[in-house]
């Protein structure tokens, strides 16, 4: 059977989506890469999938009230465990054709079974161009992000020492 590795929502930006500035909150926005993400990785996976990862969101574009949006998730590299998801988010009129890319970022699941391990997922091969960019592209940021968190755990770990203990908190 083939699983799809893409997914695409659509719908319309509402009123309830504002922000104090009359655009589309990036709060809103979020919460569509997170359904478009989990929807892409359990489809693909057929399993239940948890986010370990969001990074590198950019908000390229404001969307407006009454745009339509395309949320575009698509598995650009697989683990043993895991795999990444690119979501691409895009707006404009829903009388035109033209749409702008005005989000983007990148996410990773992990499939986990009933108790909540990890879970072995199918192997994603890339065969277009874009595609093996796209993995070469996640493929770097993994390595960029373990080097970011093993910079960052040391100062963590010593800030967690300077933290008096809850109990003396107090």
């Amino acid at each position: 059977m083939s699983r799809p590795h893409t997914v695409t929502l659509r719908f319309l930006a509402e009123p309830g989506h504002v922000n104090f500035g009359g655009k589309v909150h990036g709060g809103a926005v979020m919460k569509w890469i997170d359904q478009a993400g989990y929807t892409c990785a359990a489809g693909w996976t057929g399993e239940y999938c948890v986010t370990v990862y969001v990074g590198g969101i950019r908000f390229l574009q404001p969307i407006l009230v009454g745009e339509l949006v395309e949320v575009n998730a698509q598995v650009v590299r697989t683990g043993r465990t895991s795999l990444d998801v690119t979501i691409d988010i895009y707006a404009g009129n829903p009388r035109t054709s033209t749409m702008r890319r005005a989000c983007h970022c990148v996410m990773v699941f992990v499939a986990v079974d009933a108790e909540g391990q990890p879970k072995e997922v199918p192997t994603w091969t890339p065969t277009t161009p874009v595609e093996q960019a796209l993995e070469k592209y996640a493929l770097r940021l993994s390595e960029v992000r373990r080097s970011l968190d093993q910079e960052i755990e040391g100062q963590l770990r010593w800030l967690d020492q300077q933290r008096p203990a809850e109990t003396e908190r107090r």
